[in-house]
């Protein structure tokens, strides 16, 4: 009996050689007009004026104040992420309980909401005129347009990542090793450090550096609750959109061409990070 893979191969073997080389070409072209063109364009026009240019738009002040505020929140939310992905996925992958669906309903849901409808969810909640906003203001507490604003929308956008990335690695890896530590005397976190970590330490690396690159990237929400204060709550790319819109072209490169190499980066780690766990066909959303 032939089984539908070695049908679907026997199809695929049957195809004309022109019909591979034509499908190659078009993703090739694809890929160098959409991908590599445009990364390209960006250092292209960073260096535009010379390297003494570049190396100034990145020193002035706005621009520094940017990437430490960028890294600040990187630092706060991704740690954050990190340990509620490690919690949410032990116990969703090792134990169950009653709500158990609606809780991996919640951790996609940023997957399905806008990072603009998100950030206004925050305005809606913590502004002037919000929810909590009297309060806030009689207790002269500022969240909206202020880096606690910025942090909490960067962590909402970005929470899904290191859980998305464990729960399925932890179901595939079952309980047996848990169970048998647990049944051997070892108490929860000395099952946890001894034998959950070890197993799922590729896959929270590779969570991780996906989450902290979509938190220095991300726009949308960010821009809804940071008020675009120069100097103050303008992350980097708040920071780009800004001297692009004065046409400082060669400035605006030079700070986004930061943000692309952390793609690349982040691109080189993924492929480390996967070939070390010796998994090459994974596909954490993006």
């Amino acid at each position: 009996m032939i089984t539908p893979a070695a049908r679907a191969s026997r199809i695929a073997i049957k195809e004309p050689p022109w019909l591979k080389v034509v499908l190659t070409l078009s993703a090739l072209l694809f890929l160098l007009l959409f991908v590599a063109m445009p990364l390209a364009a960006v250092f292209v026009e960073a260096f535009r004026r010379g390297v003494d240019m570049f190396f100034q738009a990145l020193v002035e002040p706005d621009a520094l104040a940017a990437i430490r505020l960028t890294t600040f929140v990187a630092a706060i939310a991704v740690p954050l992420n990190m340990l509620f992905g490690i919690v949410a996925s032990w116990a969703i992958a090792k134990f169950d309980f009653a709500g158990k669906s609606v809780l991996i309903t919640l951790i996609d849901l940023p997957f399905s909401v806008s990072p603009v409808v998100a950030g206004l969810v925050f305005v809606l909640l913590f502004g002037i005129h919000g929810w909590f906003g009297q309060w806030l203001v009689d207790n002269d507490i500022q969240i909206i347009f202020a880096v606690p604003g910025i942090v909490l929308a960067t962590i909402f956008v970005t929470f899904p990542f290191v859980a998305r990335e464990l729960i399925p690695l932890m179901e595939e890896q079952g309980r047996e090793e848990e169970e048998a530590a647990m049944s051997l005397g070892a108490g929860g976190l000395q099952t946890f450090f001894r034998v959950t970590l070890p197993n799922i330490k590729w896959g929270l690396l590779y969570g991780v550096l996906l989450c902290n690159a979509r938190a220095m990237g991300e726009f949308g929400a960010v821009s809804v609750v940071s008020g675009h204060i120069r100097g103050e709550t303008n992350t980097m790319p708040l920071h780009v959109e800004i001297l692009y819109n004065e046409y400082n072209f060669v400035a605006a490169f030079a700070v986004a061409s930061l943000l692309a190499g952390l793609a690349l980066i982040t691109l080189v780690l993924k492929k480390f990070i996967e070939w070390r766990s010796g998994d090459t066909g994974r596909g954490a959303p993006l």
